[in-house]
């Protein structure tokens, strides 16, 4: 476990030089290290949390269940991140488990989270993924259509759209796909954008990332 906490501390020194070698002159805070704790035990999340880690994402909402009820009453400031697809049939269970949906990536979706947010008043901040590399096998609004969807979310369905996320291509330059993301979020009024993952996040904190989505080079390979 302390193998976790060395690998923290060195991507959040990582994450600090981006941003300083690249400052971004209205941009001064650093960009939300989201630890990406799938297929990892509470006994790997709990010395990240003892740090002071309040952030974290999790890809499927009955993993999630599994563990995070224990630990948000422990400590009930965690920012728990959806970032794995969302099925139809789970919004209901994953609006009461998670503070931050960052995978809305169709219409159907959206209606769905319209419905429980008529039903409850209550709906949690959402990033819209988009596909940049408009891949078949992968989730997400074509870039294209992406400032439609968006105006349809924000403005017919009332959704709290905060943000854009999207997974670059395996094998591609991801700075391309970040910085397509980056233009469709200004010409939108969206100022967030969750981009960068293990292998890529030095180059997205100097792109402009809000939100980093970080697991393997915190946690280890997966189990």
């Amino acid at each position: 476990m302390e193998q976790v906490v060395t690998n923290y501390e060195k991507v959040k020194k990582q994450v600090e030089e981006a941003h300083k070698k690249f400052y971004l002159p209205k941009r001064k805070s650093l960009p939300e290290i989201i630890a990406v704790s799938k297929t990892h035990g509470p006994e790997k999340i709990l010395p990240l949390l003892e740090c002071s880690q309040r952030v974290f994402g999790e890809n499927r909402v009955q993993e999630a269940k599994t563990k995070w009820p224990s630990l948000k009453k422990k400590y009930p400031d965690i920012e728990l991140h959806l970032i794995g697809p969302l099925q139809t049939n789970k919004v209901r269970e994953a609006l009461e488990l998670f503070d931050v949906i960052e995978t809305l990536d169709r219409e159907k979706l959206a209606l769905e989270l319209k419905k429980e947010k008529d039903k409850t008043g209550k709906c949690p901040p959402v990033f819209i993924q988009v596909n940049t590399g408009e891949e078949e096998q992968k989730a997400g609004i074509s870039p294209d259509k992406a400032d439609a969807f968006i105006k349809f979310c924000k403005d017919e369905l009332g959704l709290p759209v905060i943000g854009l996320m999207c997974i670059p291509p395996i094998g591609e330059e991801p700075a391309l796909h970040f910085a397509l993301l980056k233009k469709i979020a200004k010409r939108n009024g969206i100022e967030k954008l969750s981009i960068g993952m293990s292998g890529d996040f030095e180059t997205a904190a100097a792109m402009g990332a809000t939100h980093l989505r970080i697991g393997s080079a915190i946690f280890g390979e997966r189990n």
